[in-house]
C-alpha cells in the first residue's frame, strides 16, 4: 500500500509532519537512490529504500516497548497533573501512537507493554486468549492456610487464579484476566492486604533485570512470541 513520504517519516519517529517536511524540502531524503523534495510523494514503505541524511531508514509498521512501570506513575498516555507511562520513555522510544496493553494501578510496579499494534492490544486484553499475567505480592498480614484453594476456586466474582505461597506474607499469583485492582481485591478478601505488588511476567515476556522506570524495545523473538500467543503470528 502506498503512503505519503512525510507520513512515513513521521511514523518512524523522525519528527512531526512539519519537521519531516522541512527535511524533505531541504533535499535530505532519498527514495531508491533519488532525492525527493515533495512531501506528498507516494511510495510503498515496505518495498522502497529510504535514506535520511545519507543514513538508511528501516521501516516498521508496528512498534513494541517493554517498560518497568514504577509505583506512583499512572497507566495513561497523557495527564496535565501526573506522570504517565509515556512520560517515562526516552526520546528514542517515544511515539504518540503508543498505547499501554492493559493497566497497572498507580501503586503497582512491573512489566507493562506499549504498542501501536491495535489488533494485538485488543487480543492481549481480551479474556478469550487467556494470556497469563504473573505477579509477586508482599502482604501486610499472613496468608490463610487455604489461600491457594480459595484462589483456585475463584475469589469474589473473579475467575480462578493460581497462587503459590512463598512465605507467610509473600506469594506469586497467576491470572488469566485483568480486572481493575484484581490482585489487591482478591488478597483483601482473604484478610491479607497487599503491601507491595509487582508484575513479573506478561504472556511470554519477563521483566528480567529492567529497573523501575527503564524501557527497551522488544527483541524480534519476543515480539514474535507475543504475536503467536494470540494467534497473530
Amino acid at each position: 500500500m502506498e503512503e505519503r513520504l512525510d507520513r512515513v517519516l513521521a511514523h518512524l519517529g523522525l519528527g512531526t509532519r512539519k519537521e519531516v517536511g522541512k527535511l524533505i524540502r531541504a533535499g535530505s531524503v532519498r527514495v531508491d537512490g533519488a532525492v525527493v523534495r515533495d512531501r506528498g510523494y507516494k511510495l510503498d514503505p515496505e518495498a522502497a529504500r529510504i535514506e535520511v541524511r545519507g543514513e538508511p531508514v528501516r521501516y516498521a509498521r508496528h512498534f513494541y516497548v517493554l517498560l518497568h512501570k514504577p509505583a506512583g506513575v499512572i497507566t495513561a498516555t497523557r495527564s496535565e497533573r501526573e506522570t504517565t507511562v509515556l512520560d517515562l520513555l526516552p526520546d528514542a522510544l517515544w511515539r504518540d501512537d503508543l498505547r499501554p496493553v492493559g493497566r497497572l494501578d498507580r501503586d503497582t510496579e512491573g512489566l507493562l507493554v506499549l504498542t501501536n499494534h491495535g489488533e494485538l492490544l485488543h487480543r492481549l486484553t481480551h479474556p478469550r486468549w487467556k494470556v497469563a499475567k504473573v505477579y509477586f505480592a508482599e502482604l501486610a498480614s499472613e496468608l490463610p492456610e487455604d489461600a491457594a484453594r480459595r484462589f483456585a476456586e475463584g475469589v469474589l466474582d473473579f475467575a480462578p487464579a493460581e497462587l503459590e505461597a512463598l512465605g507467610p506474607r509473600a506469594a506469586r499469583v497467576t491470572l488469566y484476566e485483568g480486572k481493575h485492582r484484581q490482585v489487591r481485591r482478591m488478597f483483601a478478601a482473604l484478610g491479607a492486604p497487599v503491601a507491595y505488588l509487582r508484575r513479573e511476567r506478561f504472556g511470554p515476556l519477563e521483566l528480567g533485570g529492567l529497573e523501575p522506570g527503564q524501557a527497551r524495545p522488544l527483541r524480534a523473538a519476543e515480539a514474535a512470541a507475543l504475536l503467536e500467543a494470540v494467534g497473530l503470528a
